[in-house]
């Protein structure tokens, strides 16, 4: 099990994969297999880990479900330093819980959609909820990336909320994903918060947002393409040009699996790299893919021309 450093934990930049939760036949986590997928997925491109997260089914688990996947994560020695679990949750008591657990362990920090259940509430209510977790967490050692995904939260992150978090937590408040799509608002975020960590969540903008100035991108479909990912982020980093081959290929994959049920898409892809059909089960309301569509989805992703890397 990893331990807590004594230094705060760097910003977390480049290739972060959104990653899959494998489970088991009666719907409950395979941690071993969920470890297997994370070394395979460090030893091809990502840098770091977001587990947890929207495509990782984290709401669909419970508070102490959450806990033991991390805890399982670390016992079979994945390095906690490169992951980002996700520890928001509609109460903030369970954020904290979910948090403290994450702390111990000696992850490298934690994404954090705002509490999501009320809707149209105001800033003062989401900064209170942020403040509350901070405060109570109470760890000099906490690095938080907020989780701006209206799509799904219907409780969007304003600028006007960041520059208040910035402002009263600058050690702590250090980033965000942006799950939106909108290119506008992470290229007027990267503006106005100069060394804020802007991490799309989508390929489609992932070039322009890093010419930018973003500090990476945290994107589900890196579950099976984290290497192309990972070289369109080195020659920018490197030579300060995208690698437009790796772009150009990483666009067509990502077009490919927009025609389908995002995580629905990535199970079937996995399942079929691997040979393990066990990787299509989801927690309900999640369902796998139809046949007909994994067929015509495996088809046209073969018809890309790329090839996953072993396992």
């Amino acid at each position: 099990m990893t331990a807590p450093s004594a230094t705060k934990p760097p910003i977390m930049k480049g290739v972060n994969c959104a990653v899959l939760t494998p489970l088991n036949r009666d719907l409950s986590p395979d941690l071993g297999r969920m470890a297997a997928h994370c070394v395979w997925l460090l030893e091809n491109g990502c840098d770091g880990l977001a587990i947890l997260g929207t495509t990782g089914e984290a709401t669909s688990f419970s508070v102490r479900e959450r806990m033991t996947i991390m805890e399982g994560l670390a016992s079979a020695g994945i390095p906690m330093d490169k992951t980002m679990p996700g520890c928001g949750a509609a109460a903030f008591t369970d954020s904290i819980e979910i948090t403290r657990c994450a702390m111990d362990l000696g992850i490298g920090g934690v994404l954090m959609l705002p509490p999501f259940y009320y809707k149209d509430v105001t800033d003062d209510g989401l900064y209170n909820a942020y403040s509350e977790i901070i405060g109570r967490v109470n760890s000099s050692q906490l690095r938080v990336y907020l989780y701006h995904f209206p799509q799904m939260s219907a409780t969007p992150i304003s600028h006007d909320l960041i520059a208040r978090l910035i402002k009263d937590f600058p050690d702590t408040v250090v980033g965000l994903k942006d799950s939106s799509g909108d290119e506008q608002n992470m290229l007027d975020m990267i503006r106005k918060f100069p060394g804020f960590a802007i991490l799309p969540g989508s390929e489609r903008v992932f070039a322009n947002v890093l010419k930018a100035g973003g500090a990476g991108c945290i994107t589900a479909i890196s579950n099976v393409s984290s290497n192309l990912t990972q070289r369109v982020y080195s020659s920018w980093i490197e030579r300060g040009e995208i690698d437009q081959q790796a772009d150009d290929l990483l666009q067509a994959i990502r077009g490919v699996i927009g025609n389908y049920p995002l995580f629905a898409s990535l199970k079937a892809l996995m399942a079929d790299h691997s040979g393990d059909i066990s990787w299509e089960t989801f927690r309900p309301p999640l369902c796998s893919l139809e046949q007909d569509a994994r067929t015509k989805l495996i088809t046209e992703f073969k018809a890309t021309g790329y090839k996953l890397p072993p396992l």
